[in-house]
């Protein structure tokens, strides 16, 4: 019996950067403070400022505050037209989705996951599983 986990031959994604994974319900992106700094440097601002405008603190954590919209969804900060406006420098949190662990979990949770992220469809080129494993571990 093998002990790789279902998804050894690898899964379907691309990113279409549709922005989907940045709206919904209330949550949190974790940032680091090496994130922060890049983020802050990346908009020009100080870290202070950059902690002021775009974060906030929960359990002596940093994470990027959200905008509520008037249908009582959220979106991240950084959403803007469907877009990512820090992309390049996005948290790791942000680089690594899907590749999380509850998604992958089990075929049902991927395709739970695909019901969110229209990047996970049959016409998406095949992610190896050395690359999601390498990304799992970034996390």
């Amino acid at each position: 019996m093998s002990s790789l986990p279902w998804y050894k031959d690898g899964l379907k994604f691309k990113c279409t950067e549709c922005g989907k994974c940045c709206t919904g319900t209330s949550g949190f992106v974790w940032i680091t403070e090496e994130e922060a700094t890049a983020l802050a440097a990346s908009l020009n601002l100080s870290l202070k400022a950059f902690k002021i405008r775009y974060t906030r603190s929960r359990d002596n954590r940093l994470a990027l505050v959200e905008k509520k919209n008037a249908d009582g969804s959220y979106d991240c900060i950084f959403l803007k037209g469907k877009k990512c406006e820090v992309y390049r420098n996005r948290p790791k949190q942000c680089r690594t989705f899907p590749w999380w662990q509850e998604n992958l979990n089990t075929p049902e949770s991927w395709k739970l996951a695909a019901q969110e992220c229209e990047g996970i469809n049959d016409k998406a080129p095949i992610v190896s599983y050395e690359l999601i494993q390498q990304i799992l571990h970034e996390r």
